[in-house]
């Protein structure tokens, strides 16, 4: 056996009692039914970009409570496809859609790419939800006291509602989305693919929001805002463990019927690999996860990347096959 499969053999046995509520896949269905009833209003806008084997479109498009959700779709126009498969891509805590070159990688292997801010953080996404209730440190904490206005809640549904954007491109192909993302990205793929099944692949990296309670037990990560918020609430602390049993990742998925493609990292505090195996280890169907021994939330990076592209060729060469 060699160093990776001893250091990691517990890994794969970690299976910590699922904190689930017996009303929560009607607390989805009753979600998902609000999140759909908002009309999309789905509007694309030309960028004139420099590199011009590419079409860039700066998009909105409505949210689970019509908070105008930006991003970038990004399209190869060197192939000459009237459709092409598209890449939806959800990016880490605080961070924005990005900028198109980031992205690049995947237009040249003749992807669409979608990619798009959460609200309220570090793009020009703002919020329109309401709640009732203060917070601490970072949106992780923003609406704890109630689950239904509980943040992950709106930004779940927010990239979910991002797959019906792409399907309504005319020149994307619904039937070839690909979702993608790190950190608070890989986590929001996570649930993405729990409750929706159109996606044919999710590849997730270093996941946020699995095993949330343990999370705030070892202040990891963005969770510490909310080990801070029952710092000043300890009364809260039922009330709020029970609320994120709603997010948290492991009591979905079971739920997860594409492949995944995750990645860890065993150095990683701020999303320790332990937590995210409560996730991994209940995804009933065919699944793969890449180790990194000795990085921590970096994860792979450009390596876990190249992982990646190699995948999405191996998995799907008539998707890119020139024609």
């Amino acid at each position: 056996m060699g160093y990776i499969e001893e250091t990691t053999k517990h890994l794969y046995h970690y299976l910590p009692e699922l904190t689930r509520k017996d009303d929560f896949f009607d607390f989805w269905r009753m979600t998902l039914e609000q999140a759909r009833a908002v009309p999309l209003r789905p509007e694309r806008t030309a960028v004139d970009y420099p590199i011009r084997s590419v079409r860039v479109y700066d998009i909105a498009y409505n949210g689970m409570d019509e908070t105008r959700i930006s991003g970038w779709l990004i399209l190869p126009s060197f192939q000459g496809k009237a459709k092409v498969p598209c890449l939806i891509h959800y990016h880490g805590f605080t961070g924005s859609r990005g900028n198109p070159s980031n992205f690049m990688h995947w237009v040249m292997m003749g992807m669409a790419v979608l990619a798009v801010d959460c609200r309220d953080q570090g793009g020009k996404t703002g919020n329109s939800a309401h709640y009732t209730h203060g917070f601490m440190g970072n949106v992780a904490s923003k609406g704890v006291h109630d689950k239904h206005e509980y943040y992950y809640r709106y930004a779940y549904m927010d990239c979910l509602k991002a797959i019906d954007f792409a399907c309504a491109q005319d020149d994307i192909d619904a039937e070839r989305i690909v979702i993608e993302g790190g950190s608070q990205g890989g986590a929001l793929g996570m649930a993405v693919a729990a409750l929706d099944d159109r996606a044919k692949l999710a590849m997730v990296d270093v996941p946020s929001n699995s095993n949330i309670v343990a999370r705030i037990e070892g202040n990891h990560g963005a969770f510490g805002a909310v080990t801070e918020y029952l710092r000043r609430h300890p009364e809260q602390t039922d009330l709020v463990m029970d609320n994120l049993s709603y997010f948290d990742t492991m009591n979905m998925a079971e739920r997860i019927e594409c492949p995944v493609l995750a990645s860890v990292a065993l150095k990683d505090e701020t999303c320790p690999p332990l937590m995210y195996f409560a996730s991994y280890n209940r995804i009933r169907g065919e699944k793969e996860i890449v180790v990194y021994p000795f990085n921590g939330h970096e994860g792979g990076g450009s390596k876990q990347t190249e992982v990646k592209l190699s995948y999405m060729q191996g998995r799907f060469p008539d998707w890119f096959d020139g024609r």
